[in-house]
């Protein structure tokens, strides 16, 4: 698969410091905190947070990680073109880009701390002459605070998110190949999606609903391509795997994928696979890649 826009490698190295100076109010320092994974996470929709299985599967998943410097997400729930980096100050309010919910999840607030020199990292990392926007009115959207506030409640760590600028997995796997230097900087990349989303297929939405078998299928083949390394299928995943269309009836949630696969040592390296089964049918597998 090619794609004209596909980015290329970078040969260059940029480090990356704290976005308050060598230590600020939050505790944040210039210390070395060593190379960070890469992580892709099934997020679902703002009310994951009551369940509480998801719940004591982030917390375990936190406290197994090196304690980043910094966060860079990906979320589903940006897409711009060409990459746009979102705000990094804090008072910009969160974006909630969701509706029908009871109002608690609205008052959210997430005030990490923003991060303009990541911003800057990520922008020299891109390729010469590349355009990249920046969007200093929108902040975090629940593809990064949900799973955020659960990992890392303090709200602490400078984060930073940008946009996906495209849905085709060769160019989001380029993307990735350039941040994937952000880790040795101590920054936490993380792609934010969900391993199935066929929320117009869904016949039962409660939280333990038993998955349809489309959910199901979709699943143990991306279990058994993740056990594999097996790159080439999983970017084919819409002629090849199992299924589709109706696991992603649009792909924006398998997308970040990719970004976190790029940012891997090497693609075709086995992931950690530290989250799966079920909620409300959809597969919330999640993985850990070095």
């Amino acid at each position: 698969m090619s794609d004209p826009t596909q980015v290329p490698d970078s040969p260059d190295t940029h480090g990356s410091t704290d976005a308050h100076g060598s230590t600020d109010a939050h505790g944040s320092t210039d210390a070395p905190t060593g190379r960070m994974p890469a992580l892709f996470l099934s997020h679902g929709a703002p009310p994951l947070v009551d369940d509480v299985r998801w719940v004591s599967e982030l917390k375990e998943l936190a406290t197994k990680l090196p304690r980043p410097r910094q966060i860079l997400v990906v979320s589903a729930h940006w897409e711009a073109a060409p990459l746009t980096v979102g705000a990094t100050d804090s008072r910009v309010p969160l974006t909630y880009d969701f509706w029908g919910f009871p109002q608690r999840y609205y008052d959210t607030t997430y005030d990490s701390p923003g991060a303009p020199d990541l911003a800057d990292a990520v922008a020299a990392l891109m390729p010469d002459g590349q355009a990249i926007h920046r969007d200093e009115t929108r902040r975090l959207d629940h593809g990064a605070y949900v799973p955020l506030t659960v990992m890392y409640p303090e709200a602490d760590i400078p984060v930073l998110q940008v946009s996906m600028p495209t849905l085709d997995p060769t160019t989001l796997l380029s993307v990735g190949r350039r941040l994937r230097e952000l880790r040795d900087q101590g920054v936490l990349i993380i792609g934010s999606g969900f391993t199935t989303h066929g929320l117009p297929f869904l016949t039962d939405s409660r939280p333990n609903a038993t998955p349809p078998g489309w959910s199901v299928e979709f699943d143990a083949w991306a279990r058994e391509r993740f056990a594999a390394g097996d790159i080439e299928s999983l970017v084919d995943f819409t002629h090849k795997a199992p299924g589709m269309p109706y696991a992603h009836p649009r792909t924006e949630h398998f997308a970040p994928l990719f970004v976190t696969l790029g940012a891997a040592d090497e693609p075709e390296d086995i992931p950690d696979q530290v989250i799966d089964g079920f909620w409300m049918g959809l597969a919330k597998r999640s993985l850990v890649v070095n």
